[in-house]
């Protein structure tokens, strides 16, 4: 930041550009044990009739991430922190600041529970131990990773696993070769079959998730932040965030269509990892089932990770404390939120039960949080230039339509049945 015209040190050469990195976390975060069950369950319930949701899911997380990411880039504040200094008034931010902490702090221990169960209930395929022992190994690794206090470190495993998990199910699409027109009228024909709706809503719920708008804004500024050209760096982030994510949603779309081309079209239900691990027998045959649990482990990890670090992220620079890995604050609140999740997985709570009150605790915070993020958009005045336009209000205001029918259609059957 300084203007003298001294030789510049090796630290400030100009570095290899990088056009990957916080949004391949962001999808790692949503490609978890709960998306990964959820597309098995939507392709051999439903075959490709759902295959619209997965795309519209896709959109709206690009759509509010590029959001969060152009937010981070350009005034190298999270969104927690710039909703800090845009709700002024007491009434409006004590109110905020008890709704992110209960809200995130809440979503992400239920997330944290949720997948360290499901990335347990992987290894238990393996090796034959009790679950509170598998719980705590899982739980072990993350708090390990967390307390690395290093995002090169995060991002690096995170983009290896991953990478595990797509090469498994995008060769075995290969190898199904399932129906491409089915496909394309799941895609463009959008439909309800009878008993679907809270399946579509579920493969809603599992890729946007409101602790990756926090996420990401922050993470951004860990690649990025120190680098003097921000209009490069947000072209960087922004191609980042749309070439990822749909990484991400090719991941759960190829999920879908091997569950579709094997075990709709066969009559086989989903209920299990064994049920579910069949749908890689085309590519893999008996070693389908060792493979599956791999993947599941991998999905179950990165997901369980990006949990601790939104909520981190989200709580530190709502309450006004450093947002930053290295600090012991942002640390405790993760290493907290993992515990909560092993004390959730250790107790014998059924997976099932956590992953969906994870998923409703979801659907139900999101519309407010899009609100905030949304408003927040059009307010920072750190942002100048780069508020949002006309475009992307349109865009971003369609998608808060949309999760919001769905949170009601949620209370509405949660309380009506």
């Amino acid at each position: 930041m300084h203007n003298e015209q001294s030789a510049p040190s090796p630290e400030k050469k100009p570095r290899r550009r990088s056009w990957f990195g916080p949004g391949l976390l962001i999808s790692a975060s949503f490609i978890g044990p709960g998306t990964v069950t959820t597309a098995t369950v939507a392709g051999a319930c439903f075959g490709f009739a759902l295959a619209w949701a997965v795309v519209f899911s896709i959109l709206a997380t690009i759509i509010l991430q590029e959001m969060s990411a152009r937010l981070g880039v350009m005034t190298n504040k999270g969104l927690a922190e710039i909703m800090r200094e845009t709700f002024t008034h007491p009434l409006s931010k004590t109110f905020m600041i008890v709704l992110v902490v209960a809200a995130i702090g809440v979503g992400g221990a239920s997330y944290a529970g949720g997948d360290t169960t499901g990335t347990a209930l992987a290894i238990d395929q393996l090796i034959p131990l009790p679950m509170p022992v598998l719980a705590a190994i899982v739980g072990g690794i993350l708090l390990l990773l967390l307390l690395t206090g290093s995002y090169k470190v995060v991002e690096r495993v995170m983009t290896v696993l991953v990478i595990i998990m797509a090469l498994v199910f995008f060769l075995t699409v290969i190898v199904v070769r399932p129906d491409f027109g089915a496909f394309l009228s799941g895609v463009f024909a959008p439909s309800l079959p009878a008993g679907s709706a809270l399946t579509a809503i579920a493969l809603i719920g599992t890729t946007v998730v409101p602790y990756n708008v926090f996420l990401h804004s922050s993470l951004v500024q860990e690649k990025w932040g120190h680098e003097p050209d921000r209009e490069q760096s947000l072209k960087e982030a922004k191609v980042d965030n749309a070439v990822s994510i749909s990484i991400g949603g090719l991941i759960t779309l190829a999920v879908l269509a091997t569950s579709a081309g094997t075990l709709f079209v066969h009559g086989v239900s989903a209920q299990s990892a064994a049920d579910m691990a069949t749908q890689l027998e085309p590519l893999l045959g008996p070693a389908a089932h060792w493979v599956f649990v791999v993947g599941l482990f991998a999905a179950g990890l990165t997901s369980a990770l990006a949990g601790p670090l939104g909520a981190a992220y989200a709580i530190c620079g709502i309450v006004g404390w450093k947002a930053d890995m290295s600090s012991w604050p942002f640390r405790l609140i993760a290493l907290g939120v993992v515990v909560i999740g092993i004390i959730i997985a250790v107790t014998g709570v059924n997976p099932v039960t956590v992953i969906v009150v994870a998923q409703a605790a979801n659907g139900l915070i999101l519309p407010i949080i899009a609100g905030f993020l949304l408003y927040t958009m059009n307010k920072a005045r750190a942002l100048g230039t780069h508020r949002n336009g006309v475009v992307a209000n349109i865009l971003g205001f369609v998608t808060l339509l949309v999760v919001t029918g769905l949170a009601i259609y949620q209370l509405a059957d949660l309380f009506i049945g």
